[in-house]
């Protein structure tokens, strides 16, 4: 099982911080203030705790990142030392809200920390399909992106373990910008084209 630090408990990390618990996971909620911080009711998951953002990075292999894309670097210079750490970022730049300078907030992540293992993974769908993805006994599917094959394989198995039927390898670090475009095309579906958030995309083939 692996040891995991949630940064950002809202809906997202929130959704994958229980999912990933109830499968064996251990699970470290990073935040800045552990006394008051979003996302409380978690930490009645099973192996689940919350500690400080850099102890919570010290105590785990892998890094969720699930804030808002416009504090992209803030949060990443403040997870301390990343070296030999797999990052997976769910974040979008939405409405070019986001890390200034940057088209989309992978980039951001790796140009600010020290591994190179930085995947793009859970930003292309709503966090209700992450708490439940299965429609009429068929589960959705996810995509990764990334140069990292470790991080993509890691990515690639907390997809399953989150519920979802398969996680795609849609390519290196070059992908990056296409993931946040497919996250946009779910979103503008979802919200502006009105079709509600239970919706979700699944890769069929014959």
């Amino acid at each position: 099982m692996s040891k995991i630090a949630i940064i950002g408990s809202g809906n997202v990390g929130g959704a994958l911080a229980t999912k990933w618990a109830s499968k064996g996971h251990e699970i470290n909620l990073g935040v800045r203030d552990i006394n008051r911080f979003k996302g409380k009711e978690l930490l009645a998951n099973p192996n689940t705790e919350v500690l400080t953002i850099e102890n919570a990075v010290k105590a785990s292999d892998i890094i969720l990142l699930s804030t808002p894309a416009t504090a992209t670097v803030e949060v990443v210079k403040s997870l301390g030392d990343t070296t030999g750490k797999i990052i997976i970022d769910a974040m979008n730049v939405v409405m070019n809200r986001g890390p200034q300078g940057y088209k989309h907030t992978t980039d951001a992540i790796l140009d600010n920390t020290q591994t190179k293992d930085v995947v793009k993974c859970f930003n292309t769908t709503g966090f209700n399909n992450m708490q439940n993805p299965n429609y009429d006994g068929l589960a959705l599917d996810l995509f990764v992106a990334g140069d990292s094959e470790k991080g993509k394989t890691t990515a690639i198995q907390l997809a399953k373990d989150a519920g979802f039927a398969e996680c795609y390898n849609i390519g290196g670090n070059d992908k990056f910008e296409l993931m946040e475009q497919f996250a946009w095309f779910w979103i503008n579906l979802a919200m502006f084209q009105g079709q509600g958030r239970e919706i979700g995309f699944k890769l069929l083939r014959r």
